[in-house]
């Protein structure tokens, strides 16, 4: 890595350095937030925590840039960082074809 002397640069390039800085951090939390969507697929049953409306869970439906959109069975629509996501198991399925197996072997 090569240091940088910050304290010879001039305004200008302290400034256009920072943009670029910015714009570097930023482009690494997309990646992160890409390999964190990568974890999920459209249509995953999908939990998250939100401070005033307590846990909300819904269908995730679209990736976005740096979020995805959950809609919720109430149709309510959120863009959650993916990093905030918990899949949601379908116990109430599994026990449902688990009974109807146990009916058909009777």
């Amino acid at each position: 890595m090569t240091n940088i002397d910050i304290d010879k640069l001039s305004e200008a390039e302290l400034v256009g350095l920072h943009h670029r800085i910015v714009e570097r951090l930023r482009f690494l939390e997309q990646m992160r937030a890409h390999a964190r969507m990568l974890d999920f697929s459209i249509g995953d049953r999908v939990c998250f925590e939100s401070g005033n409306h307590g846990l909300i869970e819904g269908i995730l439906t679209r990736y976005n840039k740096r979020t995805v959109t959950v809609i919720t069975d109430d149709r309510r629509q959120w863009s959650v960082s993916p990093g905030f996501l918990r899949r949601v198991e379908r116990h109430g399925t599994a026990q449902a074809a688990a009974a109807a197996n146990v009916i058909r072997m009777k």
